[in-house]
């Protein structure tokens, strides 16, 4: 029960992180990202801000043996820029950039149901599906060449 009133705190401040923060409001981000034109920096403070937090909260937790509610840290492994990691950040700069949503974005908005963020979601759920079938039958492809 502890865990899931932890879970259910941290969704909630994330969420009251991202409406406050302006991140919610794809006019804000599209602002954002218009350099030329009507470019609203404010949303840059939000993101050094939360890299601030990060960095300081990885610190904090890493130095405890172990998380609260698992046996062991779940921390990424590789390292390498490869082809997979730049065609998904490329991939996923492009759906924020036109849309003015990212997933986290999406989430406190989603009960809205506003056309742009059914759209929007329609078409995350799409690229999702998009990518582990393409995923599966490269990997299917891989496994059957050798």
């Amino acid at each position: 029960m502890t865990r899931l009133i932890a879970t259910y705190a941290i969704g909630l401040i994330f969420g009251a992180g991202i409406v406050l923060s302006g991140m919610a409001n794809p006019a804000k981000v599209l602002n954002f990202f218009d350099f030329a034109g009507t470019w609203d920096p404010s949303l840059l403070l939000v993101m050094v801000t939360a890299l601030a937090v990060t960095f300081a909260g990885y610190r904090l937790v890493l130095r405890r043996p172990g998380p609260m509610f698992e046996t062991g840290f779940a921390l990424p492994s590789g390292t390498r820029i490869d082809r997979p990691l730049v065609l998904g950040s490329a991939t996923f700069g492009v759906g924020w950039g036109l849309s003015g949503f990212c997933p986290g974005g999406l989430l406190p908005v989603i009960s809205t149901f506003r056309g742009e963020v059914l759209w929007f979601t329609a078409a995350m759920l799409a690229g999702i599906a998009i990518a582990r079938l393409a995923r599966r039958s490269l990997t299917l492809g891989l496994a059957q060449a050798t």
